[in-house]
């Protein structure tokens, strides 16, 4: 019986990571991928494949099945789950007949909340908690550019069997995504966290690039203030994170290509609904609940929330 894989979001990270998955097990008679898509995304891939590009080459997959029809999806063994974080709850619902009581999650979303809301519709399942380091986007339906060399996949749990984890581990590694099974997933996660959220926040505030932010004096601090507030609140949660996690942070901007910028930016201005909640929103309240302030983050919330109100 083979093992099925689901793709839930086929944009910058699960299209990318999808891609390579479908790509390597195309011809596969153990490994089974399956494309969860809608519309035009689902049209683009069912006729001409997902196209990725990147600064080497460009490739087109084509995964066993793209539908957003549970019937065609079938029951799923594992689900890469890579939605918008707004989307967590409506995406995972609309699929519910092909979850079993065997189905593994593993969500690569930009919060850190998400484990806990897939265990909220799916209390018996095992859902792992991962992460991603890329820049990747979709430039038109059915294709993904990604910029840049850098990519890294890290998931783990605290509680799955680690046969479940090992078989992951395989079956990424045979598709040659760098991935790493890490014993203490959380801070992982929060770690990546800490980067998206202080980026994600600033980027779509100030209306800057990656290198726009880095090279401007005030851009920078400001950027640095969001890191000082949300390493403090991780630290006040019990997190062991690294004591120079801010530097160490700031050294992955500086790695990042200087014209990159956020997803959440990206969609701001495309005028598309944007995770303010997940990467803003969250670590104010965040702040509240542990008596942490967060000046920084609370003038970017007031800022951009009337902006994501008019898109309600």
């Amino acid at each position: 019986m083979k093992t099925r894989i689901g793709i839930l979001g086929l944009g910058g990270v699960g299209g990318y990571f999808g891609g390579l998955l479908a790509k390597a097990y195309q011809e596969s008679d153990q490994i089974e991928i399956v494309f969860i898509a809608r519309g035009a995304t689902q049209q683009a891939i069912a006729t001409s494949g997902l196209k990725i590009v990147s600064d080497e080459q460009e490739m087109i997959v084509f995964p066993t099945i793209v539908s957003d029809d549970p019937a065609v999806v079938g029951k799923l063994d594992y689900l890469i789950c890579a939605t918008k974080t707004y989307d967590i709850e409506e995406s995972l619902v609309a699929i519910q007949k092909c979850i079993t009581k065997n189905t593994v999650f593993l969500p690569l979303y930009n919060g850190v909340d998400a484990p806990e809301r897939i265990s909220a519709l799916y209390p018996d399942n095992v859902v792992l908690e991962g992460c991603v380091y890329i820049v990747s986007m979709i430039t038109a339906p059915g294709v993904i550019k990604k910029v840049g060399a850098y990519e890294k996949l890290f998931f783990g749990s605290g509680t799955a069997p680690i046969v479940k984890l090992k078989v992951l581990q395989t079956i990424f590694e045979k598709a040659s995504i760098e991935s790493y099974l890490v014993d203490r997933i959380d801070e992982t996660v929060w770690e990546k966290y800490i980067f998206i959220s202080a980026l994600a926040s600033a980027t779509s505030y100030l209306n800057q690039n990656v290198g726009e932010i880095l090279s401007t004096e005030e851009s920078r601090k400001l950027y640095v203030g969001l890191l000082n507030e949300i390493t403090l609140i991780a630290a006040v949660k019990g997190l062991e994170l690294p004591n120079d996690i801010i530097m160490q942070t700031i050294l992955k901007l500086e790695k990042t290509p200087r014209n990159a910028t956020s997803s959440m930016h990206r969609d701001v201005l495309a005028g598309r609904k944007f995770e303010l909640a997940s990467l803003t929103e969250f670590v104010v309240e965040q702040g509240i609940k542990y008596e942490v302030e967060t000046p920084n983050y609370q003038i970017i919330l007031k800022k951009l929330s009337p902006a994501l109100d008019a898109l309600n």
